[in-house]
């Protein structure tokens, strides 16, 4: 099993910036892909941002490109997500999670470990 636990959210205002950490643990951990989704009140879970292992491949949703930052350190095992410029529709419940495909996972569904989520809340 491998545990995810993230930290870093907060009540900020727009245009503030805020970041968030993943710490991971348990058995050898070196999943493909690393990612960070995000879930507001009645909405889906969407992916925010996605690195892979090695060779600082990324991905982010138009919706935070240039804005957010996604980046893994594999000797600590952690990920980051540095979000700047926040806007009050970044307002959401943050997950870390882990992927061992060998393909761009850029569905909830194609993670097999996540994190409880930490709060991020922009007001404006």
């Amino acid at each position: 099993q491998v545990q995810l636990v993230e930290s870093g959210g907060g009540l900020v205002q727009a245009g503030d910036s805020l970041m968030l950490s993943c710490a991971a643990s348990g058995r050898t951990f070196s999943p493909y892909y690393m990612g960070w989704f995000r879930q507001a009140p009645g909405k889906e879970r969407e992916c925010v941002g996605v690195v892979k292992k090695s060779g600082g491949g990324t991905y982010y949703a138009d919706s935070v490109k240039g804005r957010f930052t996604i980046s893994r350190d594999n000797a600590k095992n952690t990920v980051s997500l540095q979000m700047n410029s926040l806007k009050p529709e970044d307002t959401a419940v943050y997950y870390c999670a882990a992927s061992y495909r060998d393909s761009w996972p850029l569905l909830s569904n194609e993670y097999d470990y996540w994190g409880q989520g930490t709060q991020v809340t922009v007001s404006s």
